[in-house]
């Protein structure tokens, strides 16, 4: 076999590299994984890296060290926020590897294989893991827009009518937890009725945590800030963040548009926020009330 260019043996030694590097990262998964069908899913996939590993060492004739703090990185991302989300966010820097594959296959025979390999994974990974956190993810997903939606408009309008931060906090706290047992309490009627009643009280305790970790995000500005104002702004900024965030999560989990989802719930959000904030004023104004 003819000897390969040094700027293509440059562009295969990152290849290799990154498989190794994937190879690492799916056999760590595989094992600290519990469902055995998914384990064994993870490790044809590590197989299958290794294999695309020895192909390339083969056309450089070196060997490659893994990239540690990746291998890092993704198995404690999977660890905390789901073996999906992890491998999908990793196998979304594959595609661009893709098209490389298919440039340099006229030069390396067999590299077009591997970018058929390559979307297979991806494939066998749509299906790949049954997590309690994106079957819930729906419940999720009902507390944080409730949360945001309403007490960011709760606080706008409070900021407003009672201009002070200590009591902005303590009624948003109020209003916070109530209406997370209320949602929760929802949720679970709402499950129930629709014949999932071993769902039921699961659904209804991821919607009142989402629910009130959201409000204490929301409502923390007022109680280290002095300027109610200022905090007004500092809570709507947690919310976007908290938004985008969320929706960055679920649309490389559940392959959903990012833009779409982000702001429609950022627009919601707003402009409730600026509905209730006028209403605070019109309302404080009419009754003539000085705190």
């Amino acid at each position: 076999m003819p000897a390969l260019p040094a700027t293509l043996v440059k562009r295969i030694l990152v290849f290799q590299k990154s498989e190794i590097t994937e190879y690492r990262i799916y056999s760590k998964l595989a094992a600290a994984v519990k469902d055995r069908a998914n384990s064994r899913v993870l490790e044809r996939i590590a197989a299958d890296e290794l294999r695309h590993y020895d192909f390339w060492r083969a056309q450089t004739g070196r060997e490659v060290r893994p990239c540690f703090w990746k291998v890092f990185l993704f198995f404690w991302m999977a660890r905390i926020l789901g073996i999906t989300f992890a491998i999908k966010l990793m196998e979304r820097g594959e595609e661009q590897a893709e098209l490389n594959y298919t440039e340099i296959s006229q030069a390396v025979p067999g590299a077009a294989r591997i970018a058929e390999d390559e979307d297979q994974h991806e494939k066998e990974l749509i299906g790949l893991i049954e997590e309690e956190r994106l079957n819930y993810m729906g419940s999720v997903v009902l507390g944080l827009n409730d949360a945001l939606v309403e007490l960011t408009g709760a606080l706008a309008g409070f900021t407003f009518a009672l201009q002070n931060t200590r009591l902005i906090a303590l009624a948003g706290l109020i209003t916070g937890i109530a209406a997370s047992f209320s949602m929760a309490a929802s949720e679970y009627l709402s499950t129930k009725s629709e014949g999932k009643a071993e769902r039921a009280l699961t659904s209804a305790v991821y919607t009142g945590i989402a629910y009130i970790l959201t409000v204490m995000l929301l409502i923390l500005p007022y109680l280290l800030v002095q300027n109610h104002f200022l905090c007004l702004g500092v809570t709507l900024l947690i919310a976007l963040t908290i938004i985008f965030l969320f929706n960055f999560y679920i649309s490389v989990a559940r392959d959903y548009s990012f833009s779409k989802r982000f702001l429609e719930m950022a627009g919601l959000s707003l402009g409730v926020a600026l509905l209730t904030f006028i209403i605070g004023f019109v309302i404080r104004r009419f009754l003539g009330v000085e705190v």
